[in-house]
């Protein structure tokens, strides 16, 4: 039995009953139709999409390869490896092998009929020597940024793609249920955090958190209790932790966690690609006054934002709003950070990258919209004690929002 027979005949019955569940061609097909009105009104008369998150977003599958979407015409699968899985994982009819990237012109030539006199790319993620190399291959087209194009349509979540973010949420919460059971005095933070990714691997957490940047890279274990919640790292969040080494100086280290300290757990979920990032607080024995009352300010500040979720609120001055609850309650210096090294934001978008639109933050001035999704995460940090906070993933409603991620809001204690 050849390979590419087996793949056709045994292996998509095996993916589904395993619980793959496929892009359905609706779906796709509303989602080219959006980005075309968008090339459309940039006049780009052709896209080529190298991002992987795109061109699953686009097509459903994340095999090796590129999707050339033409402004008028059949969208084309360009395959380096694998073909035959890509023809199963993707509804799009025009999938060809591709042996190197100096073939792609001439496909697609052949699929166009001739060369696009412009060209869209993904500018914001494309390395300087791969946009090179695709200007020697295209020496008379026009290359274009596009990525503003695929960051304003993936911004608006579909019923399918929210109902894969919901399953994560539905992953996350079982994860910190399991958790109360497991954490124990003694037990180091990377050992807790590692226990807890088992347990959302068993009901199909994927292990990865995607993020569109050149250096910074998510993980699911961010796990700081005590004096570590305290510390500040390259991540651009309230803290960091101490991490492991210093070529990983972020999340949880191998410090021992402690009876009364404040734990905060950081954890991310991952389902087909689609995310729900959330945090909750636990403890061994009951933490200090202190850490209560600045989570009960964090819980108000959280609740703040909900209520000011809604289509069309302005996301600035949502953030600026918490900067003024923060400061009535008596925690400016601690919120969101250390003095100086405090985050202008309390909220990013999510879905197939943490940092999508939109952002909650200053400098972001623009509306919300139905369909959208973002994390809302108030947070205070003592230096050299720990640190507190709440985090959920919304989805932006008709009237209001819908969180995602149902685990109970409050401080686990065991």
């Amino acid at each position: 039995m050849s390979y590419e027979y087996w793949v056709r005949k045994e292996l998509e019955a095996l993916s589904q009953s395993l619980g793959f569940q496929y892009t359905p061609l609706k779906e796709i097909e509303r989602r080219l139709t959006k980005i075309r009105g968008d090339m459309e009104k940039k006049e780009i008369e052709g896209l080529l999409v190298v991002h992987k998150m795109n061109l699953y977003y686009l097509s459903g599958t994340t095999q090796d390869g590129f999707l050339f979407l033409p402004l008028e015409g059949k969208p084309l699968l360009l395959i380096k490896r694998e073909l035959e899985r890509a023809k199963i994982e993707s509804p799009i009819n025009n999938v060809v092998p591709l042996k190197t990237i100096r073939e792609v012109p001439s496909l697609v030539q052949k699929h166009f009929g001739k060369l696009p006199q412009n060209l869209g790319l993904e500018m914001d993620v494309l390395p300087v020597k791969d946009y090179f190399n695709y200007q020697k291959l295209f020496p008379t087209t026009q290359l274009m940024d596009a990525s503003s194009i695929l960051r304003e349509a993936r911004k608006i979540k579909s019923s399918f793609e929210i109902d894969l973010m919901r399953k994560a949420g539905e992953i996350g919460e079982t994860v910190y249920q399991e958790g109360k059971k497991i954490l124990k005095k003694g037990m180091t933070e990377i050992e807790f955090g590692g226990l807890l990714e088992a347990v959302a691997k068993k009901y199909g957490h994927e292990g990865l958190l995607r993020v569109r940047s050149l250096n910074y890279e998510a993980y699911t274990w961010h796990v700081l209790s005590g004096l570590t919640g305290g510390i500040v790292s390259q991540s651009d969040s309230p803290m960091g932790g101490l991490g492991l080494s210093p070529a990983f100086p972020v999340g949880a280290s191998l410090k021992k966690m402690k009876a009364h300290e404040p734990i905060l757990v950081d954890f991310g979920t991952c389902f087909h690609g689609y995310q729900a990032d959330e945090t909750r607080m636990f403890s061994i024995g009951k933490m200090k006054q202190k850490f209560i009352d600045a989570y009960h300010v964090c819980k108000e500040i959280h609740d703040a934002v909900l209520e000011e979720t809604r289509p069309g609120t302005d996301c600035e001055a949502i953030f600026l709003m918490t900067l003024r609850l923060a400061e009535k309650s008596g925690y400016k210096d601690h919120y969101l950070g250390p003095p100086v090294l405090q985050t202008r934001f309390i909220g990013h978008g999510i879905g197939l990258e943490l940092n999508e639109l939109p952002f909650i933050a200053q400098g972001q001035p623009y509306p919300l919209e139905e369909g959208m999704t973002f994390a809302v995460e108030p947070k205070i940090v003592f230096p050299g004690e720990g640190s507190v906070g709440l985090e959920n993933t919304v989805l932006v409603t008709k009237n209001g929002y819908e969180i995602l991620t149902p685990v109970e809001q409050k401080i686990f204690q065991v």
